[in-house]
């Protein structure tokens, strides 16, 4: 009979025999040994699979934990998940009039909340105490596909209205639920078989909602630290207050307002007020008199190079005279670049960079020399000098864009009162739905994957293996010192990911099956899926958006 025949498991290369239907959960319990933290998830010939699944044929089975990116935001999710039935348990489901999983804010996630309770930390002790009374429990995670009109009617009853309108633009006759003790939701993305995984985490009361603390990649059976940038979170702030007041909170909002016909009101609207905020900037640098640089840093795909020359426009219209100076012309020569532990050349920190000679150069003008300006062979891997020289006069400033531009050991020279920092970065509120949020990173690499495409000639299987190198560096050289900005911009736009989609979505379908990037190109494939496409043919030439998509008026 079936269930009786043997099935060939490997694993590292070893063959193993289990018998047909063995859950994956069992198999992965005879290695969990191997492994300083609980698996997962398993990674069956290049699918994940969630471990109440069961063996069905010959395979090469990977194990998947907290250490790998898709085990923590299997993690991630599940604990979630363990709050919110908690939350209803402890606060009453009739009392609950919102919960909304807002972003990620160092190491934790923001989370909003309404109803007829009392939000302080006296409540979310009870609601963390009876997450340990659940996870305690071990209580299953029960996963089910059940018919879509079934499903949205089951949400619509549970007052969770934007899942039942999520539910709505979805073409599939089924989706699957997950319930757990009782509780049904609908979540984008795996979990783990039950409640007796999810042992780390923390609520903590902060701002008007609060966090839910959890552990991270590096080390999974800790909590990581919660320090926060003030200044990041007020502009993600910010930027939920404007998505609100344009009713378009979550993608099922932005799907209704595109089915509509609203796309194009909504987009000028977005650009406006992205225009307003750079207008902003510009007045207020120019109210610094002694502002003569203008130091504009942030991750990959934020749209620094757009937004320096938009800035600069609006500088311009302040009555200054910008001049645009990038860092890169900076680097050692390439025999002097540093190399990681690899053995690559590390261009990405402080010793790829000449900070001597740049602050010499920098000083030189602030005290109204003439400084021949150095360009970069990057073919040659040398500084060149090509007779370009700058002298500043009245009214100028240099807009300098570079990755080290908020780091104060790159302008240790420069006096306090002379520089303007910015951080800028695509921050995302823009959510799923209540429950699901959108990473800023998955924004960012979809802008980043058509633009590499489209101006570098990179598959999206390339920048996928690139982007994890392309984080750490953010990590390390970006993120420690965003606090240290006199300004925050945001540069996400709320329409971006349904105009990225005709785009990007060709370009992950090329991603093929039988490499280790598939996997992330097929999360994002599903990502993109929840959302109706929007043409590019109404985005201004001034958007932020032509940087990634082209046809826009600034050479970025």
């Amino acid at each position: 009979m079936e269930e009786k025949r043997m099935l060939t498991v490997t694993v590292d290369g070893e063959s193993y025999a289990y018998p047909y239907a063995t859950p994956y959960r069992v198999i992965a319990a005879d290695f969990q040994d191997r492994f300083p933290c609980d698996i997962l998830l398993v990674n069956r010939d290049g699918k994940l699979c969630e471990l109440h699944k069961v063996l069905d044929r010959d395979c090469s089975l990977k194990m998947v934990t907290a250490q790998d990116v898709p085990g923590i935001q299997t993690y991630e999710r599940s604990a979630v998940f363990l709050m919110l039935k908690a939350f209803y348990d402890v606060a009453g489901r009739d009392n609950v009039e919102l919960i909304s999983i807002a972003y990620s804010l160092s190491r934790a996630l923001f989370i909003r909340a309404k109803g007829n309770f009392t939000l302080d930390q006296a409540l979310l002790d009870r609601v963390e105490e009876r997450m340990r009374e659940l996870s305690a429990q071990a209580l299953p995670i029960e996963k089910k596909s059940i018919n879509t009109d079934d499903a949205m009617e089951l949400f619509r009853r549970e007052g969770l209205i934007h899942k039942a309108q999520l539910l709505s633009f979805r073409i599939n006759s089924h989706v699957n639920v997950y319930s757990l003790d009782g509780f049904v939701d609908y979540f984008y993305g795996y979990m783990v078989p039950d409640t007796g995984y999810i042992r780390c985490f923390g609520l903590e009361l902060f701002e008007n909602g609060f966090v839910l603390r959890l552990p991270t990649l590096k080390n999974p059976n800790q909590l990581g630290d919660f320090r926060p940038s003030m200044k990041v979170y007020r502009a993600l702030y910010d930027s939920t207050l404007r998505a609100e007041s344009l009713n378009v909170s979550n993608v099922a909002a932005l799907n209704t307002t595109i089915a509509q016909g609203g796309a194009m009101p909504l987009i000028l609207t977005y650009e406006a007020m992205m225009e307003k905020k750079i207008g902003d900037i510009a007045a207020e640098i120019a109210a610094r008199k002694d502002v003569r640089f203008v130091m504009i840093a942030g991750p990959s795909s934020s749209g620094k190079t757009t937004f320096s020359h938009r800035l600069s426009t609006q500088l311009r219209s302040c009555g200054l005279h910008p001049h645009a100076i990038a860092t890169d012309n900076y680097f050692v020569n390439r025999d002097k670049t540093p190399r990681d532990e690899n053995g690559n050349y590390d261009f990405e920190g402080l010793a790829a960079m000449d900070v001597e000679q740049f602050n010499t150069d920098m000083m030189r003008l602030l005290n109204g020399e003439t400084v021949e300006m150095p360009s970069y062979n990057f073919k040659k891997g040398q500084r060149e000098y090509n007779g370009n020289y700058l002298t500043l006069g009245q009214g100028d400033v240099l807009v300098i864009e570079g990755i080290h531009c908020l780091n104060d050991q790159f302008t240790y020279a420069l006096p306090k009162q002379s520089k303007y920092r910015i951080y800028i970065s695509c921050l995302t509120t823009l959510n799923i739905d209540d429950h699901n949020r959108i990473p800023t990173t998955d924004a960012r690499l979809l802008r980043r994957i058509e633009r590499d495409a489209r101006t570098r000639g990179y598959s999206a299987q390339a920048t996928i293996k690139m982007w994890p190198s392309v984080r750490r560096g953010e990590e390390n050289n970006i993120f420690p010192f965003q606090d240290s900005a006199d300004m925050v911009f945001n540069s996400s736009l709320i329409y971006e990911t349904a105009l990225l989609k005709p785009y990007v979505q060709p370009l992950l379908f090329g991603v093929p099956r039988d490499s280790e990037e598939y996997i992330e190109a097929k999360r994002l494939l599903k990502f993109l899926n929840y959302f109706l496409p929007i043409p590019a043919d109404n985005i201004p030439k001034t958007s932020l958006m032509r940087e990634f998509i082209g046809g826009g008026c600034y050479h970025a």
